[in-house]
């Protein structure tokens, strides 16, 4: 059911739906900004070893969760209309899990393509990004595959383009393909794209798609030590030291030694 206020009910439907969609379009421009707010796949270390603000980070979090809940508020049906719901249990269960086992594999891949190793973060830092992931990726789902891939279909969008309409967008709201970035993180974000999209539709909810894209999103962190933006190769810290460390069977000679042997003779 969806969430009532005082006096919300003697506002005619189709403003309220209005008012929903322009919402929808505040959240999706609120995720094309996550890098401003360090939140989502920005939630990382910046060219100068700092955080991003907390505040901001926080804030991002917080008018997500905000925006979602005036849609919820004014929509007039947005658990059957906008997919804003669970969805049926067994099957959220079932093919969340199965969504994120798959993620998991496919973020040790990830890993192994980009570090040719899994690269585990210090443990200190499991709770923020734990609470990313699980931030990131409620918002994500009730933002694409709720709102926007609802008003899709409401409006009679095949749902199969629906589907794919929706990921496209997703992809392009996170960034990952811009230049300079890594090409498997695109790829990812088009497949927890798809899949989140086709199992809503399949479970009548976004429980399935959160469920998995939070189990994937710990994963990638967890096996790359980033929150979903892959540093160009050559610069993480220990490749960084890698190349300033003299390669193996090669000997260090001083210069300032020598001369001191050469006066000695």
């Amino acid at each position: 059911m969806p969430f009532t206020v005082p006096g919300i009910s003697h506002v005619p439907e189709p403003l309220r739906v209005l008012m929903a969609l322009a919402i929808g379009l505040f959240l999706i421009l609120l995720r094309l900004d996550a890098e401003r707010f360090g939140a989502a796949e920005y939630d990382d270390l910046d060219a100068d070893g700092n955080r991003p603000s907390l505040l901001r980070r926080l804030a991002w979090y917080v008018l997500g969760v905000i925006g979602i809940t005036v849609v919820l508020v004014l929509h007039p049906a947005p658990s059957s209309d906008l997919y804003l719901a669970l969805g049926e249990r067994v099957g959220v269960l079932v093919f969340g899990l199965l969504y994120g086992v798959t993620g998991c594999l496919i973020a040790v891949g990830v890993a192994y393509l980009r570090y040719r190793q899994v690269r585990v973060p210090g443990v200190m830092s499991y709770p923020g990004a734990v609470i990313n992931a699980v931030s990131t990726a409620f918002v994500d789902e009730a933002v694409f595959r709720g709102i926007v891939l609802g008003f899709l279909t409401v409006i009679g969008t095949d749902p199969v383009l629906a589907v794919i309409a929706q990921a496209m967008l997703y992809a392009l709201a996170t960034r990952v393909g811009a230049r300079g970035r890594s090409t498997w993180m695109l790829f990812v974000m088009l497949a927890m794209g798809f899949a989140g999209g086709f199992l809503t539709v399949v479970t009548g909810g976004i429980g399935a798609a959160f469920l998995g894209q939070a189990i994937t999103r710990v994963a990638i962190y967890f096996t790359t030590g980033h929150a979903g933006l892959l540093t160009p190769r050559g610069m993480e810290p220990e490749e960084v030291e890698e190349q300033r460390r003299t390669p193996d069977g090669w000997q260090v000679l001083d210069p300032d030694a020598d001369s001191i042997a050469g006066q000695g003779r």
